[in-house]
């Protein structure tokens, strides 16, 4: 039993990779007073643009994330300009990406299905990786993980200890009081927003060709909406969407160890828990009305033009 634990931990930690990214990602997004309802198709097309690079250039993994993150963030860019420049409903428009990175993934992938890819071996960490029980489930990772780590470690530490975090925070509460002390609103929320649609490529890509090695169509499976979600059960701090990333892992990861823990629980439950846990937390958060207020943008979702 105690081995099958340890399995279930070490698979949430990699699991819980993908929804860091994309969730850390659209937290500084929404820290500026955007919503971007996309994420889903960036790290769709994120995750076709690392794995095609990948096969056909056989590239490297770090290669890979890189254009996974560069072809999130070109439709961050997308998504940037009509509700930016154009101020256009930040909801539609997050949506519309959505669609156009469903379909512009499936048609680009047609090529690749059945192709497989290498991997990423786990690193085997000297000395830590021996320590009973914490060893197997920290550090015998691959290195994306500690990435991922790495990435929460920089965004806490510029949203709570830079004046850069400071500016993104005033220009999310209140953009025309950013603009009356000389800042250019827009140019930071286009940085967050490309910085969100990178991350979010960066954890498309991990998919493609690090947890699951191969294309598969739609593979990203509603990964992204839970990351949004995962914004609002944070409300809108590091450190508690890292610990949600590492809960709705272990919900993912759960269904495929619940024979071997002897639970006779039907797989379509199974496959649904994640979903079923995304709608029942934000059921409980959206109920505390103090600690929304406290911490929501005040300027979510609201167009701003200078």
């Amino acid at each position: 039993m105690s081995i099958e634990i340890i399995a279930i931990l070490a698979g949430t930690v990699a699991a819980a990779t993908p929804l860091i990214f994309a969730g850390l990602g659209e937290l500084v997004a929404e820290r500026t007073g955007v919503i971007n309802l996309g994420v889903e198709g960036m790290m769709l097309v994120g995750a076709i643009a690392g794995f095609a690079f990948a096969s056909q250039y056989d590239a490297s993994v770090l290669s890979a994330l890189f254009m996974g993150g560069l072809a999130g963030s070109l439709m961050a860019l997308i998504f940037a300009f009509f509700t930016l420049s154009m101020s256009t409903n930040q909801s539609a428009c997050g949506l519309a990406l959505t669609i156009f990175g469903i379909g512009i993934s499936a048609f680009i992938g047609q090529n690749y299905v059945s192709t497989a890819l290498p991997g990423l071996q786990n690193l085997n960490i000297p000395g830590l990786a021996d320590i009973p029980f914490i060893g197997p489930i920290l550090f015998q990772q691959n290195y994306v993980v500690y990435l991922s780590i790495l990435a929460f470690a920089v965004v806490w530490w510029v949203l709570a200890k830079t004046r850069l975090g400071l500016l993104l925070k005033a220009v999310g509460e209140s953009p025309e009081s950013a603009h009356a002390m000389g800042y250019n609103v827009l140019a930071i929320r286009y940085g967050a927003v490309l910085f969100g649609g990178a991350m979010a490529g960066i954890g498309g890509a991990f998919l493609s060709t690090v947890y699951t090695p191969m294309w598969i169509e739609n593979m990203v499976a509603g990964r992204g909406w839970i990351a949004i979600a995962l914004v609002v059960f944070a409300a809108w701090k590091p450190t508690r969407l890292m610990l949600g990333a590492y809960l709705f892992g272990g919900v993912t990861i759960l269904q495929f160890h619940a024979q071997a823990l002897g639970l006779n629980i039907p797989n379509e439950f199974l496959s649904a828990l994640p979903y079923i846990a995304t709608i029942l937390v934000l059921v409980i958060i959206s109920r505390d009305k103090k600690l929304l207020k406290l911490n929501l943008p005040a300027s979510l979702g609201k167009t701003f033009s200078p």
